[in-house]
């Protein structure tokens, strides 16, 4: 069988493309069910993503890697898979916010107004702390913070997932070896 070198780059590609596919799904069905404000539900992300990243560490590990990659390995693909779904996710991000509900980001401020002044703050403190998350609550802001933020989402899982996905070949210098023939 002929060694083909495929780059990171193009080996988490279509895994990273379906898992963010599957975050703008879910995110569309709480959208849809006007749920998109709900913390307990909001906390599901982290399931999809703890679930995505073992995935795509798999197929690249099985499908690019030929059955090994090291734990650093596999830290790098999950932080490329990563910077993958922050943009596409912040695309997404941006075209709710702006195309899809230009309102969404005003009832997310009401939403948070209301949390606040549940919990006994004075309106006052209410009113200081919108205006101060209203200054992060741009789409554009939004979209752009994704990006980093899925790259460090992924790359946390990674450090735990990637314990029990790697698997070194017994001889290190065998993959050496074998590139120098």
């Amino acid at each position: 069988m002929e060694n083909k070198k495929i780059s990171v780059w193009k080996g988490v590609f279509a895994p990273a493309l379906f898992f963010a596919l599957v975050l703008i799904l879910y995110s569309l069905v709480l959208y849809f069910l006007d749920k998109m404000f709900n913390p307990a539900l909001g906390a599901v992300v982290y399931l999809i993503y703890i679930v995505g990243v073992v995935l795509i560490l798999r197929s690249y590990r099985d499908n690019v890697r030929e059955g090994y990659i090291t734990y650093g390995q596999a830290i790098g693909a999950a932080a490329v898979a990563g910077l993958y779904v922050g943009i596409i996710s912040g695309v997404f991000t941006w075209l709710l916010y702006t195309v899809i509900d230009p309102d969404l980001t005003q009832r997310q401020m009401e939403f948070s107004r209301q949390l606040l002044l549940e919990k006994g703050l004075p309106e006052e403190q209410v009113q200081l702390a919108i205006e101060r998350s209203m200054t992060w609550s741009k789409p554009w802001l939004k979209a752009l913070m994704s990006i980093p933020g899925s790259v460090i989402l992924t790359t946390l899982v990674a450090l735990v997932a990637a314990i029990f996905i790697k698997n070194e070949p017994e001889n290190p210098f065998a993959e050496v070896a074998q590139e120098e023939e």
